[in-house]
C-alpha cells in the first residue's frame, strides 16, 4: 500500500532497499532501557540548525536540549499575594530566596506574587541570559547563517529570560509552558509598561515584551500533520489570541479552551529564534541519526550520475555539512533535475544566478544538495527525495510538504514557511522541488 505514494522519480537503476532500512529506524537505546536511565520528558530543538550551532554545540548553548526529569524536584507554585504601595516596600517582600512575580502597576502600586516550592515538578528556564537560572541559552537565528559571527551584530530580540517549561515528575509527565523566567534573584518583574491584568479571580496575569508564542500541529507530529494556530502564552499559562502587533499593549482574547501543555510537535516562537518540542514518545517513532546516514549510503550506492558530465554524484557524509563537495549534487529548482557542478548554461545577463537545465531547458536558480541531518525535524522515515527551494535541503517529500505549510512568526507581525534546516525563507509556487535522478548508463 505504501509504495504507491512513494514517488516513482528515480529511474529503475536507482532503487531504494527498504529491508536493510527497516532495522535502523529506531535509536539503540530503545532496544535495553536499563530501569536507571534518568527519565527524558522531552527535547527542544531550535529551528535553522543542521543538527548542530555553526561554531559547534557548547555547555548550555546547542542546537537542542534534552529535559531531563532532575535528580531533586525544583518546581515552583503560586502562594501568597501580596499587594504593596511602593516600589520599596515590594523589594521588601521579594525574598532573596524565594521566588516571586512583581506586577507594576503605577507608581504607587505593585503586586507581588510569592511562589513556592512544588515537589511534583521540574523547572527547565530558556533565554538569552547565560546566568546560571538559564537552563538553555538561545541566541538569534540569522536564516543561513554559517558562523556564530553573523549573529552577534543583529540587536536581539529574545528576552533574557523568555520562558519557563514545568513538567510533572509523574507520568504522563506533562510539560507545560509559561512566559518569562526567574532571574538570579529568583524575580520576574514586569514594568509599568509591560501588558499586566487582575484575572477574574482575583489572581494577577500579564505579558512580556515580545511575547512567547505557541502553536500546537493539528494530529501530532506525524505524516497527517497540519498546522494549527498559533496562540500568545501569559507568565501564568493562560492562552491568548496573538496582539496585533509583537509587542502591542494590548493583549488578545483569552481562548478559554485551549491549554499551554505542550504536544509531540509543538513550536514554540521566542521572536528570534523558534523551537521545537518533542515528546520523548514521539523521538521514539522518528528516524535517527544513523537510519539519515543508511538513507544517504543507499542513494550513493545507486550511483546517480551528471546528465550532462557522467560523473557519479554522491552526497558527503553529514559531518562535511558546509562545505561544497566536486561529487555533491546540484537541482535546477525550477524542474528538479540533478546533475554535477557544471558551467552550463550560465545566463551572464542574470546576474548568474538563472540557468537554463541542458535536460529541459527550464531556467531558474541552480544550487548545490544537501541533507537534512536533524533528525527531529523528519515526520517520517521516507527517502530523501525532495528539496526546500530555494536552500536546496533534502529529506522525505512528507517532511518538506508539512514545513512547507507552517507560517512562521518572522519580525514583529509577518509569517512566512521557511526550510527547518536553515532557516531560509521558502520560494516557488511550493517551497519545494521533487528531485529527478538520472541513474547509471552501463
Amino acid at each position: 500500500n505504501n509504495e504507491k505514494s512513494v514517488p516513482q522519480i528515480l529511474t529503475s537503476d536507482l532503487k531504494f532497499e527498504k529491508k536493510s532500512l527497516a532495522k535502523l529506524m529506531f535509536s539503540p537505546d530503545q532496544e535495553n532501557h536499563p530501569s536507571k536511565a534518568p527519565v527524558k520528558y522531552g527535547e527542544l530543538i531550535v529551528l535553522g540548525y543542521n543538527g548542530s550551532l555553526p561554531n559547534g554545540d557548547r555547555g548550555r548553548r546547542k542546537s537542542r536540549f534534552a529535559l531531563f526529569k532532575r535528580p531533586k524536584a525544583n518546581g515552583v507554585k503560586p502562594s501568597t499575594v501580596h499587594i504593596a504601595c511602593t516600589p520599596q516596600a515590594a523589594k521588601a517582600i521579594s525574598n532573596k530566596d524565594q521566588h516571586s512575580i512583581s506586577y507594576t502597576l503605577s507608581r504607587a502600586q505593585t503586586v507581588v506574587v510569592e511562589y513556592t516550592h512544588d515537589s511534583n515538578t521540574d523547572m527547565f528556564q530558556i533565554g538569552r541570559s547565560t546566568e546560571s537560572p538559564i537552563d538553555f541559552v538561545v541566541t538569534d537565528t540569522v536564516p543561513g547563517s554559517q558562523s556564530n559571527s553573523d549573529t552577534q551584530s543583529v540587536q536581539s530580540t529574545i528576552s533574557r529570560f523568555a520562558c519557563r517549561i514545568i513538567c510533572e515528575r509523574n507520568p504522563p509527565f506533562t510539560a507545560r509552558i509559561y512566559a518569562a523566567g526567574f532571574d538570579s534573584s529568583k524575580n520576574i518583574f514586569l514594568g509599568e509598561k509591560a501588558a499586566k491584568w487582575k484575572t477574574s479571580d482575583g489572581q494577577m496575569d500579564g505579558l512580556t515584551t515580545n511575547g512567547v508564542l505557541v502553536m500546537h500541529p493539528r494530529n501530532g507530529f506525524t505524516e497527517d500533520s497540519k498546522p494549527g494556530v498559533w496562540r500568545e502564552i501569559s507568565v501564568c499559562g493562560n492562552v491568548f489570541s496573538l496582539r496585533e502587533t509583537r509587542s502591542a499593549q494590548q493583549r488578545g482574547k483569552m481562548v478559554e479552551n485551549e491549554t499551554n501543555q505542550l504536544q509531540d510537535g509543538s513550536l514554540i516562537d521566542l521572536c528570534g529564534a523558534t523551537l521545537l518540542w518533542r515528546t520523548a514518545e514521539g523521538l521514539a517513532r522518528t528516524p535517527t541519526v544513523k537510519h539519515l546516514e543508511a538513507l544517504r549510503q543507499e542513494i550513493n550506492a545507486a550511483r546517480p550520475q551528471c546528465p550532462v558530465g557522467f560523473n557519479t554524484l554522491a552526497f558527503p557524509s553529514m559531518k562535511r555539512k558546509d562545505v561544497v563537495d566536486e561529487k555533491q549534487p546540484w537541482v535546477y529548482l525550477n524542474c528538479g533535475h540533478v546533475h554535477g557542478y557544471h558551467n552550463w548554461g550560465n545566463k551572464e545577463e542574470r546576474d548568474g544566478k538563472d540557468r537554463e537545465c541542458p535536460m529541459c531547458r527550464s531556467v531558474g536558480p541552480y544550487v548545490p544538495l544537501w541533507l537534512g541531518c536533524e533528525a527531529g525535524f523528519y515526520v517520517d522515515a521516507g527517502p530523501p527525495t525532495h528539496a526546500f527551494s530555494p536552500c536546496g535541503h533534502v529529506c522525505s517529500e512528507k517532511t518538506t510538504a508539512y514545513w512547507s505549510q507552517i507560517p512562521l512568526p518572522h519580525g514583529t507581525h509577518t509569517f512566512h514557511a521557511a526550510c527547518p534546516f536553515c532557516a531560509h525563507q521558502l520560494a516557488g509556487e511550493q517551497g519545494y522541488i521533487r528531485l529527478i535522478f538520472q541513474g547509471p548508463l552501463d
